[in-house]
């Protein structure tokens, strides 16, 4: 029996997209990383990529904290993908300059059925940063 989400099915979708417009990614996100794809972009540069899969558009995008600094600790190009009711954004995560973070009351984690709330530390970030826009 498989433990594969909807999620993550989205997530190997979005990898084949992107596979096919010339990037070389593998989808990671069933192992304990803090990232979902890794591989090269389509200029041939090593890269990671955290998916983040909205059911609900949000006009200012979320990033953890905490996600941001250990994709930061990656020696490659960081990436980091949204996709809403309205839309996928791409943001290169090497040159996005970040507001101060907030506090934002969200579930603990998604994984293993931890359904309290907590502060987390996250970065809000504008549609407009993203380096790539696909609208709907």
């Amino acid at each position: 029996m498989s433990n594969e989400t909807s999620h993550h099915r989205w997530e190997k979708v979005i990898i084949s997209i992107m596979n096919f417009d010339g990037w070389e990614l593998e989808w990671t996100g069933g192992a304990m990383e803090h990232y979902d794809a890794k591989g090269k972009t389509p200029k041939g540069f090593d890269c990671v990529i955290e998916f983040k899969l909205r059911h609900k558009y949000y006009p200012t995008k979320i990033l953890e904290k905490f996600k941001y600094d250990k994709l930061m600790k990656e020696n490659c190009m960081k990436f980091y993908y949204v996709f809403d009711s309205k839309g996928n954004y791409l943001y290169h995560l090497d040159t996005l300059v970040l507001p101060l973070p907030v506090d934002v009351n969200c579930k603990a984690t998604e994984k293993f059925d931890r359904e309290e709330m907590i502060d987390k530390k996250c970065y809000m970030i504008s549609e407009s940063q993203a380096s790539i826009i696909n609208k709907y």
